[in-house]
């Protein structure tokens, strides 16, 4: 059987898609690596020093709704509107779920 061009393209590009995710399954510590990237400003796993606002603890939804508001622009900020440009929605949620599942301070 001959497969047209546009139909062994379609399949190559399903099978990039399926090893593309698989690989991220594959890696259990996507979420936390991602999350790693806020720690300069925001403490190990989401729990400032002081100065930034913790982030561990805090709900997800609420996360989201501040990381998609920083990536839009609709909120104020200094830096946080070019961190979260440089990640996929998917990866803010990650990112969200992650620190959302950390202990705040006691």
């Amino acid at each position: 059987m001959k497969l047209s061009p546009i139909l062994a393209s379609l399949c190559l590009l399903g099978l990039g898609i399926s090893i593309g995710g698989a690989a991220a399954a594959a890696d259990a510590n996507l979420a936390r690596n991602l999350a790693a990237t806020c720690a300069n400003c925001h403490g190990t796993d989401g729990r400032s020093a002081g100065g930034m606002d913790s982030l561990a603890g805090e709900a997800r939804d609420r996360l989201m709704q501040k990381l998609l508001a920083f990536k839009s622009g609709s909120r104020p900020a200094t830096i946080m509107h070019q961190i979260a440009r440089g990640y996929s929605d998917e990866q803010l949620a990650l990112i969200a779920g992650y620190l959302s599942a950390q202990r705040a301070h006691e």
